[in-house]
Order: C-alpha cells, then structure tokens, then sequence
C-alpha cells in the first residue's frame, strides 16, 4: 500500500514541476493588441499583466476616443493572451 501512495506523490510533483514550468512560459509570453490601425499597442504577457503601452500622439486631442482605443488594444490583447494559453479560461 505505501509504494502505490509514494507513486502517487511522485506523479503529483512531476504534474506541479509541469504546471510551473507552463506559468513561467506565460510570464515570459509577450502579447500585442492594437487599436485604431495601431494608433494605440499594449503590451500584455502570458498572465494578463500590462508590460508596455504606446500611444500615437494623434489621438491624444480626443480623450474619449483614446480611452475607447485603449479598451480596444487591451481586450485585443487579452483574447490573444487567452489562445495561447495552456490552461482552460478561469471562469
């Protein structure tokens, strides 16, 4: 009964060394969104997290529309970030 239960933890560190090597691709995953023909890019790595935004300054006179382009860029590049995931959306 034992050498079934040391197998078993085995397999479990072998899957969690597995799954944190998956999370440490995904930060390191960088995932460009754009909006407005590339007026605004953000830069997301694999977990969601802002790294870098740019701004062309043509839009910087229309402060609604730049908030709306940035929305854009950001779920543009969320979605991105979501197909190259390895792991199932988070409900």
């Amino acid at each position: 009964m034992g050498s079934g239960f040391s197998k078993m933890k085995k397999q479990a560190r072998m899957m969690q060394q597995q799954v944190d090597q998956m999370r440490n691709s995904m930060q390191s995953t960088r995932v460009e969104g754009l909006a407005g023909n590339g007026l605004v890019k953000v830069i997301l790595n694999g977990e969601k997290e802002l790294k870098n935004i740019s701004i062309n300054p043509e839009c910087l006179s229309d402060v609604e529309a730049l908030q709306d382009l940035i929305i854009a860029a950001y779920e543009d590049a969320t979605k991105k970030v979501g197909e190259e995931s390895p792991f199932p959306p988070q409900f």
